[in-house]
C-alpha cells in the first residue's frame, strides 16, 4: 500500500519538466495518487500535456488564476471525471521581470497588485472551490520562499507576496481545519525552474546557498516532491498551517557567508 494510493490530487502550476510542481506530480504519481493537471497559458500546453499524459493524467486544462469562470470550468471538469478532491498542489506566482531587477520601493502601483493577486489570492480562489470536493477532508498545499520572511535579492515584491501567502496558509487552515482539510506551505531553497531564471543574479544564488547552508548542498525538485508526498498523506494528518522548510538548512542561518572565508583581521 503506498501513501496516497486512491487518493485525486489536482496540481497546478507545472510549466515543464523542471518545474517544482512536476516534481511533486511525481513524487505523488509513484506513491499512488490519480492526477489532474492545470496549467497557465496556452504556450504551455506542448509542454505540459506530454508530461501529464505519462502519469496517465485525464484533466489537462488551461487555467488563468485570475479568471473566475476559468477556475470554475476548471473544478467542475475535474467532479465529472474524479468526483472527490484530496488533494490540491498550488505551485503559482508571477511577477514581472522589471520588478525582480530593480528596487523594491520602485514597483508600480498594477504591478503589485496583478503580482500579489497571481501569487497570492489565487491559492483562496482555488481553496474556495476546492472546499466543497473534499467532503471527507484533504490536504491543500502551496509552494512559498524565505524572501516572505526576510530580505532576499532581487525578489521584491514576490518576498511581499509570498509573505501574504504565508499568512494565508495560516488562515486557510484556521477556517477548513474543522471540516478535516490541512493547508500547508513547502518553502524550497533555489531550484533552476523556469520561474528562477527571471531573478537577476540567480545562478550565484544557487552557488552561494550550497557554500552556506549547513548540509553543504542544494535542493532538487526531487526533495520537494518527497516532502510534498508526505504533507499530503495521512502520515501528517495533524499537521496544518504550517510553513515546512526543504532548503538545506539554510533558513537558520544568522551569517550568510560561508564561514571559512572569515579570518581574523
Amino acid at each position: 500500500m503506498t501513501l496516497l494510493e486512491g487518493k485525486n490530487a489536482l496540481i497546478f502550476g507545472v510549466a515543464n519538466k523542471n518545474s517544482i510542481a512536476w516534481g511533486i506530480a511525481q513524487a505523488m504519481h509513484a506513491q499512488g495518487a490519480n492526477l489532474a493537471f492545470s496549467y497557465a497559458i496556452p504556450q504551455l500546453e506542448k509542454r505540459v500535456r506530454p508530461l501529464a499524459e505519462s502519469v496517465g493524467a485525464k484533466l489537462i486544462e488551461e487555467c488563468d488564476v485570475t479568471d473566475d469562470a476559468a477556475l470554475d470550468r476548471v473544478f467542475d471538469r475535474f467532479k465529472e471525471l474524479h468526483g472527490q478532491l484530496d488533494i490540491l498542489v498550488h505551485a503559482v506566482a508571477y511577477a514581472d521581470r522589471e520588478d525582480l531587477m530593480g528596487r523594491y520601493v520602485d514597483t508600480k502601483r498594477e504591478n503589485f497588485a496583478r503580482t500579489l493577486e497571481i501569487s497570492a489570492y489565487s491559492l483562496v480562489a482555488v481553496a474556495q472551490r476546492a472546499e466543497p470536493l473534499m467532503s471527507s477532508g484533504g490536504a491543500i498545499m502551496t509552494m512559498t520562499y524565505h524572501g516572505g520572511v526576510a530580505v532576499m535579492p532581487h525578489y521584491n515584491v514576490m518576498g511581499v507576496a509570498k509573505a501574504a501567502l504565508d499568512a494565508s496558509v495560516r488562515y486557510l487552515a484556521h477556517d477548513l481545519g474543522p471540516k478535516g482539510i490541512r493547508v500547508n506551505a513547502i518553502s524550497a531553497g533555489p531550484i533552476k525552474t523556469l520561474a528562477a531564471s527571471g531573478i537577476s543574479g540567480f545562478r550565484r544564488m544557487l552557488s552561494y546557498h550550497e557554500k552556506v547552508a549547513p548540509l553543504r548542498t542544494v535542493v532538487t525538485q526531487e526533495d520537494v516532491g518527497h516532502t510534498a508526498v508526505w504533507l499530503c498523506s495521512d502520515w501528517s494528518k495533524h499537521v496544518t498551517g504550517e510553513i515546512v522548510y526543504v532548503d538545506a538548512g539554510w533558513n537558520i542561518m544568522g551569517m550568510t557567508v560561508p564561514f571559512d572565508d572569515l579570518t581574523e583581521q
